[in-house]
């Protein structure tokens, strides 16, 4: 009989931990898939949804808010991902807020992140729809990397090439980093170059001297002189002109101004005699 008593005691003990344990797990799991408490739904249209799936985060300035309830298919460029979102985080999501979808860590789950939106303050209602932001995909990154990759071959194997030219070649370029008499040459005729300039500009100083080209040189000068005159008596009519036409400006807007005032007296004069008349009529 106490063998029994006893046994039943565990059997019991055993059946209500079960039961706790299988109340708490459902608790968490419900609180997780946000089944208890107020909630509200809200929508986003996609062009993929990158391995998104029902059961996924949905997360706001970093916190969990929801998780995603349906993801339907409309066509083979949209679809539509619907979330359920507890309803106390409702006034913060506005109608210009944004979707998108991320990674929960370097090769986590797939997250959808809603950003907040900088001008609307109108709070999104619920079975609402928000705009979409696409993400980078991997497969983009990765084509973008193997490019510059391919790239990055091209330009060494170039380079090689350029190299081996350089020290194996007989061209001037070649000659020129590798022969000492040759850099010496080039720097000497750099420098006669420069005594040549040198001289000649000399000489035209000297021939403006000689009264052989005294002439030609004056006649330049007094050209040159002309030009000079020439574009300062533009520049002068030019800011005459201006000034005329400031003027005239002025005067006619002050013809108007004084033709408005003349006016507005008239009025008021005629206004002051229909005023005086009004009692002799009255009589």
């Amino acid at each position: 009989m106490e063998k029994e008593s006893g046994y039943t005691w565990k059997l019991g003990m055993f059946v209500s931990v079960g039961l706790l344990l299988f109340i708490m797990a459902i608790y968490f799991i419900g609180k997780q898939k946000n089944l208890f408490g107020q909630t509200f739904h809200i929508s986003s249209k996609f062009k993929t949804v990158s391995g998104l799936e029902v059961g996924n985060n949905v997360r706001f300035s970093g916190i969990n808010i929801g998780t995603v309830e349906e993801i339907r298919i409309i066509n083979d460029s949209s679809v539509i991902v619907s979330m359920v979102i507890k309803d106390e985080i409702r006034k913060f999501i506005k109608t210009d807020a944004r979707a998108s979808i991320g990674s929960d860590g370097l090769m986590g789950d797939k997250v959808l992140t809603i950003s907040p939106g900088p001008k609307s303050t109108k709070i999104i209602e619920d079975n609402g729809a928000i705009a979409s932001i696409d993400g980078i995909e991997m497969n983009d990154i990765m084509k973008s990397v193997k490019k510059s990759v391919d790239n990055v071959g091209v330009i060494s194997e170039e380079l090689a090439i350029f190299s081996q030219s350089m020290n194996n070649g007989n061209g001037a370029l070649a000659r020129l980093v590798r022969d000492d008499k040759m850099a010496n040459s080039v720097s000497n005729t750099l420098s006669n170059l420069e005594s040549g300039t040198k001289g000649f500009s000399e000489n035209m100083e000297a021939a403006k001297s000689n009264f052989l080209f005294r002439g030609y040189f004056k006649k330049k000068e007094k050209e040159k002189e002309k030009k000079q005159e020439e574009l300062k008596d533009k520049k002068e009519e030019q800011q005459e002109k201006e000034v005329k036409e400031k003027a005239a400006k002025e005067k006619e807007e002050k013809a108007k101004e004084e033709k408005a005032k003349e006016e507005k007296e008239k009025q008021e004069k005629q206004k002051a005699e229909d005023a005086k008349k009004e009692p002799e009529k009255k009589q």
